[in-house]
């Protein structure tokens, strides 16, 4: 589990969007289910990654928020000098969804299995 201290202090206020899209996006990329999403790669490549929010329900005890993440993965091999194809790095995207708790601002973190699922 993470914690999300200042996206929970940022809830109900204008900033809660900003606010959480920052904080996620400076978690490693080996605190999120970045490998479970790969689907053209085989490793997640340590770079930047950028989190859209798809949306957000609020339930008695916690804040659920599904979340797009674009990232870049990487299609690992020899990486010969005569490679044909230097450039191996792939765009990613898998959606998330987040349960953070109202209280202690611990989110559980887990891959959305099917694109339909609604919060």
């Amino acid at each position: 589990m993470i914690r999300l201290d200042d996206a929970l202090r940022a809830w109900g206020t204008p900033a809660f969007e900003a606010v959480f899209k920052r904080q996620v996006a400076q978690l490693g990329a080996d605190q999120l289910p970045l490998q479970q999403g790969l689907s053209g790669s085989n490793a997640v490549a340590d770079e930047p990654f950028t989190v859209v929010i798809l949306s957000v329900a609020e339930q008695e005890k916690s804040i659920r928020v599904k979340a797009g993440i674009f990232y870049q993965g990487i299609i690992s091999g020899c990486s010969c000098a005569d490679d044909p194809a230097p450039d191996n790095t792939v765009n990613e995207y898998c959606e998330v969804l987040f349960v953070m708790d109202k209280c202690s601002a611990l989110t559980a973190v887990s891959m959305v299995a099917d694109q339909d699922n609604q919060l």
